[in-house]
């Protein structure tokens, strides 16, 4: 049976001047860290204010380093810990190991693990963050799915990797689809309605078109990556339904800033005292 989140699934904290969201599912696992960043909080300065996580933008390097040193504090781990990876809109997954472990992992989409003492860290600033958990394997993983790497389904290239790799039952998994540009905001071009009717059955259903308008129309990227994590096996569907687009003043967006912004942050990461038996 697939689940979608009740309202308080997810919940903001506040520490000092920075705000992150928590994911009440994870709260029963104290080996397990985890945040969704918001903008809120950090020392970068317009139009990158203030928790900018990405040397990509244009920001300074001084402070996202910073930004980034107090991002890891307030989960309790190091930036050495962190692990990371160039975004390319693809489906790729890697998994990271003690043998090919370092702080950037290379041009993927995906990054999975079971090991200790590593903390997978991703930006994002539209497309779709996928958190992933199996507490039985003890297996995290993170993935970024813009509206390419959902035609490539990156959603159901990570839990299949999880499966082969780790081997996870998806039953098992619980997944977040992190805040991200919503269907009331997306407007999207024929290339998107074209590829989307390569890919799913009924593609119409996740576009809305207004106005009449045949060329263009709003695409549900939330509801597409759903579909693809329940036809791979999820049960444990968590939706944030946070749309970055409307919500400027907690999330960074490329699209309604017109490309003149930061990356917000999502880590999760296993630490040395979890429990064995658990």
């Amino acid at each position: 049976m697939i689940t979608q989140a009740p309202s308080d699934s997810i919940y903001p904290v506040t520490f000092e001047n920075l705000t992150f969201y928590r994911v009440q599912a994870f709260d029963n696992y104290p080996y397990l860290k985890h945040a969704i960043f918001t903008r809120k909080g950090g020392v970068s300065q317009a139009p990158f204010q203030a928790l900018n996580l990405s040397t990509s933008v244009g920001d300074s390097p001084q402070a996202v380093e910073e930004n980034i040193h107090i991002a890891c504090q307030v989960i309790d781990v190091s930036s050495e810990q962190t692990v990371s990876c160039y975004l390319v809109h693809g489906a790729e997954i890697l998994i990271v190991n003690k043998t090919n472990r370092q702080t950037m992992m290379g041009y993927v989409d995906g990054l999975i693990t079971r090991e200790i003492e590593t903390c997978l860290f991703m930006r994002f600033g539209d497309c779709t963050p996928l958190i992933f958990f199996d507490p039985v394997q003890h297996a995290i993983g993170l993935a970024h799915a813009g509206w390419r790497g959902t035609m490539q389904n990156a959603a159901g290239a990570t839990v299949k990797a999880m499966v082969d790799e780790f081997g996870c039952q998806p039953r098992n998994i619980i997944t977040v689809l992190g805040p991200s540009i919503g269907p009331c905001c997306y407007e999207v071009g024929e290339d998107v309605m074209a590829a989307a009717a390569e890919i799913f059955v009924n593609s119409d259903s996740l576009f809305i078109r207004r106005n009449g308008n045949l060329n263009h129309a709003h695409f549900d990227m939330w509801e597409a990556n759903r579909r693809q994590l329940a036809e791979a096996g999820i049960e444990q569907i968590i939706q944030t339904e946070l749309c970055t687009a409307c919500r400027t003043d907690e999330f960074f967006s490329h699209r309604a800033e017109n490309g003149s912004t930061g990356r917000f942050g999502v880590m999760i990461g296993l630490q040395a005292d979890r429990q064995p038996n658990e």
